[in-house]
């Protein structure tokens, strides 16, 4: 399958969370033998137009001239003639420049449309940048709601979650035996202090212990918190870890806590119930982490701060579990699997 994707700065220009997830789909497709290309703005310093990384190949649209990249757009799709057209929503000037290109090509246009793209709020664009996909993907159904305010359907869109490696989950040994986690960049959307305040009121249980993951502008206050509570010695705060050590701490741990004010995708609570934790979701509104346990069997939500400590002794009632089968769904082969599937469903003509 031809597929083009038309990414006006991908990494290394742009890190945030969207960006890096198209990236990765990019590489993935093309590691399964499709051939990838990425339309973007130029960054690798050379007057050479195409630059090829991971058996992806960047063609710069335009260098330095960023306004030139919409009117390029449309020609470069309609001579590559790809198999499927896949847009970043950033900017969503692009995507209707996309769009057109698209029909020139006579190939189906999916947005991907993670939520953190910065210029969609007040842009002209936006709406129709929502509307005149073939299909718009999110990784949530939260998202997958605002994208419908902003003007797609709910039959133009669908939910494609994030994605985790299932073989190092099964592959990892445990770290020592945790009771409760929690893991997530410690700024001012974590509320990592409803998690604190749930744990003093177990203060009088005997034996448990909770590890904090992360690192961030407000960790210093959280750990001040945490000796104010009375809860130095059973809260651990670990700092930073890399992959393999989270997985190996969530699989030591009886259940994940996820209390954030803002997670577009709960991508760590996602590998922790992969891990066989209980997940424990103080419901937000501007949070998707709920759809993660919602209907399932080791998942409690809970809609006030003041009944986490309830949850978390329920969590503890539930067996110890040190994988979840189920989540093989969520691996990245799985993932991919089902995003070239929509890519055959809307009209590409690959095999």
């Amino acid at each position: 399958m031809r597929i083009a994707v038309v990414f006006r700065r991908p990494p290394p220009q742009s890190d945030r969370d969207g960006a890096l997830r198209l990236r990765r789909f990019a590489r993935r497709f093309a590691a399964r033998g499709h051939e990838v290309r990425v339309y973007c703005l130029g960054w690798w310093g050379s007057d050479t137009r195409q630059f090829e990384l991971d058996d992806v190949v960047y063609e710069s649209v335009t260098f330095d001239t960023p306004p030139l990249f919409y009117t390029r757009i449309p020609g470069l799709l309609a001579r590559h003639r790809p198999d499927v057209v896949l847009a970043s929503a950033s900017p969503p000037g692009a995507v209707v420049s996309a769009r057109l290109g698209a029909t020139f090509a006579r190939a189906p246009l999916i947005c991907e449309w993670f939520g953190d793209e910065p210029e969609v709020e007040g842009s002209p664009w936006t709406a129709t940048a929502a509307r005149v996909p073939t299909r718009v993907v999110t990784p949530s159904e939260l998202q997958r709601t605002r994208v419908r305010e902003l003007g797609a359907t709910e039959s133009n869109t669908t939910v494609v979650p994030q994605s985790i490696d299932f073989s190092l989950v099964a592959d990892t040994d445990p770290a020592e035996r945790r009771d409760v986690v929690y893991a997530r960049r410690l700024d001012e959307d974590a509320n990592l202090e409803s998690l604190l305040l749930g744990l003093a009121e177990l203060r009088g249980e005997d034996g448990w212990t909770a590890t904090v993951i992360g690192d961030g502008p407000e960790r210093a206050d959280y750990e001040r918190q945490a000796r104010d509570l009375g809860l130095a010695d059973r809260v651990e705060f670990v700092g930073e870890c890399n992959r393999e050590q989270r997985v190996a701490i969530y699989r030591g741990a009886h259940a994940f806590v996820q209390t954030a004010r803002r997670e577009l995708f709960a991508e760590e609570l996602l590998w922790a119930l992969a891990a066989g934790c209980v997940g424990i979701v103080e419901y937000q509104g501007d949070s998707s982490a709920h759809e993660l346990v919602e209907r399932r069997e080791r998942g409690i939500r809970v809609t006030d701060m003041e009944a986490l400590d309830e949850a978390i002794e329920e969590a503890w009632s539930y067996g110890f579990r040190d994988i979840e089968e189920s989540f093989r769904s969520f691996d990245h082969a799985a993932v991919v699997d089902g995003y070239l599937e929509l890519f055959r469903s809307c009209g590409a003509e690959a095999p």
